[in-house]
């Protein structure tokens, strides 16, 4: 296994800006020379391989995330600077080549299993499915980052027997991709819950799967659910509008055959179960601390303060020379006075004992929160007030006792002590007039509050899904400064693909090169 996991097959072609074509040859693997491997230690390969963007880790949280999709839904406050709304090419090119080394895991168990008898095929069905699962979950996180990307040949190195000429990826539209997912997912929903696994293989994947240790009942949630925010997304698309109606009210309405995330006690999460694991114990923390990057921005902040959010004491913690005062930075103030602000400890910060100094901080994968406003969301079109109500009241409820829950397996007390959340308060908060459901005009607000309470649960812990939501609802938008200096003068819809694509996969990027901008929407922003 150890020598699999450093195979990088064509697609990372797609990755290798930095490097000659001679320097690949010479520093990676020959697939015909590689030690066996069997499906299930592949499948735990390629489960790690992509573990430092699913676990909080430095680098997605530093590189990336600061100063990219962190500030593009203000979950942070920061000072203003020239150039501030286009992405870095560090972060662009890591977190394109982490993918690709992922999706080159996920082929080369593709290729093992291929090689099985069919009766050994049968039996290890259910690593696939899984598999499958959890690729298709960061597939989608990609797709919406870039829209077109290469997927249905990428990869493709180790399968084609190392020939380079035969393994440039082409490109797959995003539609195209869903479609394939949606697809895929549907039979896995009705397949795996009808499956008959053998004892000794179920033994085996308890041991190997990192996500569900092996619970067959858990990874049914977690496909559905990913049903459910894949079918979300793309319902406003004139090509998935009436599927996503129709499948979303399948699922919805049929718990027993098609069951969901419903309870924290059902989140999928890529879990720490001791220290010293998959990722350094301070990762998180300097992370997310490092220069600044955990400030509070001014618009989530007061929303909080303003409508005495119980989750406010878990979520964020003054500044150590605001006397207990929650101060939050204004994104409009100069960068000179946002830079004074900062330096001066006065302004709020993430609450490092829930967030950045838990050192048992799960990798979130989908939650009961998030889940139950995509159904609220989805009845409020429906027309059926009712269900929707509560839907987004459960949504409410269960993110204030997640964010408990987080403080809860924390072993850091550096913050100030939480306000444990009383079933009054929460109840006090949906009363507010404006949060309560009942409170609001129409349609267009309550959508608007359902955004909103997606965008308070996700903040900085699911930057990927706040970021896509904010650009899919147009019922909450946030004000930015502009910035004057540059012709990207506020957020992007998407992000440009990296250097490296016109350098090694020219012929396929020219394709795509016409939209390969800042400006052109993903197809389901509308």
């Amino acid at each position: 296994m150890k020598n699999k996991l450093v195979i990088l097959t064509l697609a990372l072609l797609t990755s290798l800006a930095s490097c000659q074509y001679s320097e690949f040859e010479e520093n990676y693997t020959d697939p015909s020379k590689v030690s066996e491997t069997s499906v299930e230690k592949q499948f735990t390969g390629f489960m790690i391989a992509n573990r430092t963007y699913v676990l909080p880790s430095y680098w997605n949280y530093f590189v990336v995330l600061r100063i990219t999709l962190n500030r593009y839904t203000q979950a942070v406050g920061w000072a203003n600077e020239e150039n501030q709304y286009v992405p870095g090419s560090a972060a662009i090119n890591d977190r394109w080549n982490n993918y690709y080394q992922f999706l080159a895991q996920y082929r080369e168990l593709e290729k093992v299993y291929a090689e099985l008898t069919d009766v050994q095929k049968q039996n290890n069905r259910v690593y696939m499915i899984a598999a499958a699962t959890y690729l298709y979950d960061h597939t989608q996180k990609i797709v919406d980052l870039h829209g077109a990307i290469p997927f249905s040949e990428a990869g493709m190195l180790s399968t084609n027997g190392g020939d380079f000429g035969k393994s440039y990826p082409g490109y797959d539209e995003p539609q195209a991709i869903y479609t394939k997912m949606l697809d895929d997912l549907a039979g896995f929903a009705d397949e795996l819950r009808t499956m008959n696994i053998n004892p000794g293989i179920l033994t085996g994947f308890r041991t190997q799967d990192l996500i569900n240790r092996g619970d067959i009942d858990m990874w049914l949630k977690y496909i559905n659910s990913l049903r459910l925010r894949m079918l979300t997304r793309v319902s406003g698309t004139s090509e998935f509008s009436s599927r996503a109606t129709a499948e979303i009210n399948a699922i919805l309405s049929n718990p027993t055959n098609y069951p969901i995330v419903a309870s924290n006690a059902d989140n999928i999460t890529f879990r720490k179960h001791e220290l010293g694991t998959l990722i350094g114990a301070n990762d998180f923390q300097s992370g997310l601390e490092d220069w600044d990057g955990n400030v509070a921005g001014k618009v989530i902040l007061e929303h909080m303060l303003t409508n005495d959010d119980p989750r406010l004491t878990y979520v964020f913690e003054p500044g150590e020379a605001a006397e207990g005062e929650y101060i939050g930075l204004d994104p409009f103030l100069s960068a000179s006075v946002q830079t004074e602000l900062i330096g001066s400890n006065t302004v709020a910060i993430y609450n490092r004992s829930t967030l950045s100094r838990n050192q048992y901080f799960p990798g979130m994968l989908i939650n009961s929160s998030q889940v139950h406003f995509m159904a609220a969301e989805h009845y409020l079109k429906a027309g059926q007030d009712a269900q929707a109500k509560a839907h987004y009241e459960t949504g409410v409820r269960e993110s204030v006792h997640y964010y408990d829950m987080l403080r809860g397996m924390s072993n850091n007390n550096i913050s100030p002590e939480a306000t444990p959340p009383t079933d009054a308060a929460i109840d006090a908060y949906l009363a507010d007039a404006d949060i309560s459901w009942d409170g609001a005009a129409d349609m267009t607000e309550k959508m608007k509050r359902i955004a909103q309470q997606r965008w308070l649960h996700f903040n900085v812990v699911q930057p990927n899904e706040n970021w896509a939501e904010m650009r899919r609802v147009d019922e909450f938008e946030l004000e930015f400064w502009e910035d004057g200096s540059n012709q990207q003068r506020l957020p992007p819809n998407r992000w440009i693909y990296p250097g490296s694509e016109a350098t090694y996969n020219l012929e396929n990027y020219q394709r795509v090169q016409a939209n390969d901008n800042l400006t052109t929407p993903l197809f389901w922003d509308n």
